[in-house]
């Protein structure tokens, strides 16, 4: 019977901690090579003040996947990676516009309630494997274009951004 108390007291006090730890990037920097920087209005850092993330790291997020179909690609394909909501939440993030920028230059603005509204993902794999730069990778905030009319509009394409390096949240 003690051996049973102790072993639930053990645990009560554990999985409030373990809920802590992962909860923050803090002092959790990168060990490979850093393919996103979050900067801005973020709480949680591991890098100065900014969030560096290399592609481990963002696996260990939970993972969501989808399959759809792009206005860019011939086919539909599958596609996974973590939710936008949750790596914004991973930073105490919840409300505002975040500006997305890509390797090529291209921008957009989104606002945050888009990753509220829809499962939309930072894609980190394309039917199983890392996606290259040269085919929109290694990261792509999309949209599941396919389940949701509403997002086959320009307004939402020009969301959709490929070859992600710098999410500034506003």
């Amino acid at each position: 019977m003690k051996a049973f108390l102790l072993r639930a007291v053990l645990l009560a006090f554990s999985i409030p901690l373990a809920g802590v730890a992962s909860s923050s990037v803090e002092s959790h920097a990168p060990t490979g090579p850093v393919i996103l920087k979050v900067v801005g209005d973020i709480a949680h850092t591991n890098v100065d003040d900014e969030a560096h993330f290399d592609r481990k790291m963002l696996e260990q997020l939970p993972q969501h996947d989808f399959a759809t179909s792009t206005p860019w690609t011939d086919s539909r394909n599958h596609y996974e990676g973590p939710l936008m909501r949750d790596l914004l939440a991973h930073l105490g993030v919840e409300e505002g516009n975040v500006n997305v920028l890509a390797l090529n230059g291209y921008e957009a603005e989104i606002p945050v309630s888009d990753f509220y509204d829809y499962d939309v993902i930072l894609a980190l794999k394309r039917d199983g494997e890392a996606i290259p730069v040269r085919e929109y990778g290694p990261l792509w905030v999309l949209y599941p274009f396919d389940q949701d009319d509403a997002l086959l509009s320009e307004k939402m394409r020009f969301r959709a951004v490929w070859q992600v390096m710098l999410i500034n949240v506003l």
